[in-house]
Order: structure tokens, then C-alpha cells, then sequence
């Protein structure tokens, strides 16, 4: 006589998607399961943790507040936090933060300073590894 285990029970039945999110500046998407129900904002905070126990690089932290999801292949606005993932009829999804204001830190001046500083950086670290330099005697 066998003995069968019956399935744990999943919730609400639902269609079930996998969904494709690219993180801006990250090396690859994320790929995971969700219900077609899920909200938007559960489908961010499930993306940001998948993003942290995967050591992914650069670190975004985990307030899905600071995050908008795009959906580029829909429409060019960011979706609503409070709306349903599946009522996209898309899986394919970008993940990027939300512009901050000018007075947020310390009269804008830190954060205008902090991410020009950032951009093209990384073009000239690979432009000056890249290029060869022949020195005559």
C-alpha cells in the first residue's frame, strides 16, 4: 500500500506568469513566477529581493517606494503600483528609480553633484583600459 502526499494547498487559482524584469545598469534580467493578480508594487518588492540574494551589482536597496516598473513595449508611463501585473498583457518589464526632485537632499546640490559624477565613468574606465599606448624611447 503507498502512501501519496497531497499537494500543499497554493492559494487562489490563477494563471501564472513569468516575468522578465532588466534593472537599469544590471548586467541581465531577473526571471520569476507571479499570479496574474499579483499588484505591481508586490511584483516590484519580489524583484528587489531576488535582485539582493542574488548579490547583483549596483545595490538598490529594498523600498519599492524609490523604484518605478515600466512596461516599454505597452506604454511609455510607468504602471500604476496598485494595478494587477497580468493587466499588462506583457512580461517583459524594466525596473528603474524614480527621478528625484531638486530640494530633496541638500538643495539638490548633493544629488545633481553625486550622479553626474556617475555618468560616462564607466565608458572612460573602458576606453582608457582599452587603448593601447605606444611609447617610443
Amino acid at each position: 500500500m503507498l502512501l501519496y502526499k497531497q499537494k500543499k494547498n497554493q492559494g487562489p487559482k490563477g494563471n501564472r506568469l513569468l516575468v522578465s524584469i532588466t534593472v537599469l545598469g544590471s548586467a541581465g534580467p531577473i526571471r520569476f513566477v507571479v499570479n496574474e493578480e499579483d499588484l505591481v508594487s508586490d511584483v516590484i518588492n519580489t524583484a528587489l529581493k531576488a535582485y539582493a540574494r542574488e548579490g547583483r551589482f549596483p545595490a538598490l536597496g529594498s523600498d519599492t517606494d524609490d523604484f518605478l516598473l515600466h512596461c516599454p513595449s505597452v506604454r511609455p508611463d510607468a504602471l500604476n503600483p496598485y494595478e494587477t501585473i497580468g493587466s499588462q498583457g506583457a512580461r517583459n518589464f524594466v525596473l528603474c528609480n524614480k527621478p528625484r526632485t531638486e530640494g530633496m537632499e541638500d538643495g539638490g546640490r548633493t544629488s545633481r553633484a553625486m550622479s553626474r559624477k556617475g555618468t560616462g565613468n564607466w565608458k572612460a574606465w573602458i576606453h582608457k583600459s582599452l587603448s593601447i599606448k605606444i611609447y617610443s624611447h
